[in-house]
């Protein structure tokens, strides 16, 4: 099968890799000239038999829209448009409704499988109308692993983006339960093989995964994750499942509780904690850290001085 794809970057251009495996034939095109097979999209039209295929992988957002308005101008009635990027559920729809004036049929298709879907197949979770599905199914079927897992027509258009958001809110709650568990491993000296304890959950435990594996191949390069920063991106996809929660009105104190721990990642010095902190000292006399980085004795604190917790509570009794 022929098949257009825009956006040669590094899942672009391995799913393109994967694809010419399979023996399919892809045009790519990038705005980098070194990784394109054509300089235009306008090139690209004039190399794809009918129905075009033409698989968008660019970034969500503005460069998704920008793609996906252009690709409707020239596409003709009965050809396809499939947003493999992290688009928005409702994006979808908004560009199936806007393809839809011209005969333009969309699929969107949540992957999962990242720098490792070259060799393993990736993980496809697709919406769209069932004809336009099945045009593209030659594709699915290569890009997906072996086996009969792996790829699902989840819905409509909007089910397949809906799918995988839900998919990587999954993952934000596992991860970090994940990382929990490796910080309270090592903030004791009760466990001497901390990374050994990570491998050994790999196998026989109920908690094994993919995750888990990859973890411990981190850990095989940083034993202590001393050469990293706490500091972790979200993608947006947490973001929109939590809002999602909230629309439908289903808990998820997991995934939120692990979105908030990202955004907490990137604050050097705590607001909120100095806010929690100063309290802390004014009620109970508890112990403060400096700005500079010294700690002061509170109440709570074994060998502090209380003697000006009892000042202040007398001061207040007088009041």
């Amino acid at each position: 099968m022929q098949i257009g794809m825009v956006g040669l970057g590094k899942m672009g251009a391995n799913m393109a890799e994967r694809l010419r495996r399979a023996g399919h034939t892809v045009i790519g095109f990038d705005r980098a000239p070194e990784h394109r097979d054509v300089a235009t999209l306008e090139e690209l039209m004039g190399r794809l038999s009918t129905p075009r295929v033409v698989w968008v992988m660019v970034p969500a957002g503005q460069p998704t829209y920008d793609t996906v308005d252009a690709l409707r101008e020239l596409l003709a009635a009965g050809d396809v448009i499939v947003d493999g990027g992290n688009s928005r559920y409702t994006d979808d729809q908004r560009h199936a409704a806007d393809c839809a004036e011209k005969g333009v049929r969309f699929v969107d298709a949540g992957v999962s499988g990242g720098v490792w879907g070259l060799e393993n197949g990736y993980a496809l979770m697709v919406g769209g109308e069932p004809e336009a599905v099945a045009v593209v199914r030659p594709i699915f079927d290569a890009l997906k692993p072996p086996g009969d897992a792996g790829f699902v027509h989840a819905g409509r258009v909007g089910a397949g983006h809906f799918a995988k958001m839900v998919h990587n809110g999954i993952e934000y709650g596992l991860m970090q339960a994940y990382a929990e568990g490796w910080e309270l491993l090592t903030a004791t000296d009760v466990v001497d093989d901390v990374p050994g304890v990570i491998q050994s959950w790999t196998q026989g435990t109920v908690i094994r995964s993919w995750l888990l594996d990859l973890l411990v191949r981190a850990l095989d390069v940083d034993p202590g994750l001393g050469e990293l920063r706490g500091y972790a991106q979200d993608s947006g996809e947490g973001r929109w499942t939590v809002q999602a929660a909230v629309d439908h009105a289903v808990p998820l104190p997991v995934i939120t509780a692990a979105l908030y721990a990202r955004f907490a990642s990137r604050q050097d010095d705590s607001p909120a904690m100095k806010v929690v902190a100063a309290l802390r000292n004014q009620f109970g006399g508890h112990a403060v850290t400096s700005a500079a980085g010294s700690v002061e004795l509170g109440a709570d604190a074994p060998g502090a001085d209380v003697d000006h917790v009892a000042e202040a509570n007398v001061a207040q009794t007088k009041r």
